[in-house]
């Protein structure tokens, strides 16, 4: 039987916020004094206190039928990363893509100060009613809320110092470009080849997004955008894929390439149990036209069928009807240590696994490497670079 005492919301907040300075201690101090200002269980009447303050814990506040999240208060260490990244001044005009809970229009309101202005939108009536209602009790009342698909951003001739997307976007559509001043900042959960990456960007006077941070992140998926596709390659166990829409993949080639033998091909690059490999998969869509996302079922690795190194979030290269994947062997030894390697399929699949071993040699020779990402709007006079993801709506590139 517990003895401890029930700890007041005060101090709750207090030590969220004290957890999330102590593990990013560079974070802006005006940043730390609007996390010290809201109270973020106001936002989230119907989670306990505990719940509420965890920093580093997402709280589902919507699911559709099938148990998909649909609306959540972000993890508090992203939220106060991604505020730092954004760089809001006082007097700044700032639009919020997202509005989840209005936890994060709150904290945008007390960065601008009462001479700015926020205007946070979301497609789902549900999510701005309770939204607007949590900033009205709080005391935000000035937010603006909208019911409104967030592609089409404010009204027609509105201008934002600042624009923030607090749901992952795999495309940045062409009323954020207009609207967002020239040297604004945006910051974005952007999605590409079947990852996603936290983007800060600042909009040169050329209309063209540059990079100044690039980071990990997750959120929810923005509604709507229809850039990517998913496919089935087995059924039982179950067996994905997960690409872009101006990718020349073709689902229908890959029936039946679980069937075909497996190959396989070893880098010679090590990791241990808690080093990161996702900048593999980052390292990769800079140069390579066919990386991709496989994800499989538990059952799918349990039966050896299809074995990525992270079974529902891993890289593979497709072309044609062959594939690769991600991989690891653990090696002989005292501790844990594995060899990233890749896993092939079909006629070329050889030749993709050996590929894929070059792209973790290239993260291998610098494991910290940052790249930085320009985005351009694809209008009829844009300059597509011949190596560029192509959206609907703007062009990405990623040079490392």
């Amino acid at each position: 039987m517990s003895t401890a005492t029930p700890r007041t919301a005060a101090e709750l907040h207090d030590a969220m916020v004290e957890r999330i300075v102590t593990r990013q201690p560079a974070l802006d101090e005006r940043v730390v004094e609007a996390l010290r200002a809201v109270p973020r269980h106001l936002f989230l009447p119907h989670a306990p206190l505990d719940e509420a303050y965890k920093p580093n814990v997402a709280v589902i506040t919507k699911r559709a039928e099938d148990g998909t999240p649909l609306s959540c208060a972000s993890v508090a260490t992203l939220v106060a990363g991604m505020l730092d990244r954004l760089q809001v001044r006082p007097g700044d005009r700032v639009f919020e893509v997202g509005a989840g809970t209005g936890y994060n229009a709150a904290l945008l309101a007390e960065l601008t100060g009462p001479d700015g202005h926020v205007v946070t939108v979301d497609i789902d009536e549900e999510v701005t009613r309770q939204a607007s209602k949590a900033l009205d009790a709080a005391g935000y009342g000035a937010v603006r809320v909208l019911t409104r698909d967030g592609a089409l951003g404010d009204e027609p001739g509105s201008v934002f110092d600042r624009l923030e997307v607090t749901v992952g976007a795999c495309d940045i559509p062409h009323a954020w470009f207009v609207q967002l001043a020239p040297g604004g900042r945006m910051v974005l959960p952007l999605r590409w080849r079947g990852q996603t990456r936290g983007v800060a960007f600042v909009k040169g006077e050329d209309g063209v997004l540059r990079s100044d941070a690039v980071f990990l992140c997750g959120f929810v998926p923005m509604i709507g955008q229809d850039v990517e596709r998913a496919a089935t390659l087995h059924t039982d166990p179950l067996v994905q894929i997960h690409y872009d829409v101006d990718q020349d993949i073709d689902p229908a080639r890959l029936v039946g390439i679980f069937d075909t033998s497996r190959v396989v091909a070893w880098s010679g690059a090590t990791i241990g149990p808690q080093d990161p490999i996702d900048g593999i998969w980052l390292r990769a869509t800079a140069t390579d036209p066919a990386v991709c996302r496989i994800n499989a079922s538990r059952e799918a690795v349990d039966t050896d069928l299809c074995a990525p190194l992270i079974p529902n979030l891993s890289p593979a290269l497709i072309a044609g009807s062959s594939l690769a994947y991600l991989a690891k062997r653990r090696l002989d030894g005292p501790g844990p240590l594995y060899e990233v390697g890749a896993y092939g399929h079909g006629l070329d699949g050889q030749a993709l696994a050996e590929r894929l071993c070059e792209h973790i040699r290239t993260w291998d020779a610098d494991r910290k490497a940052s790249p930085t990402l320009t985005a351009i709007p694809l209008t009829a006079e844009a300059d597509v670079p011949a190596n560029a993801i192509v959206k609907k709506d703007c062009a990405i590139t990623v040079t490392f």
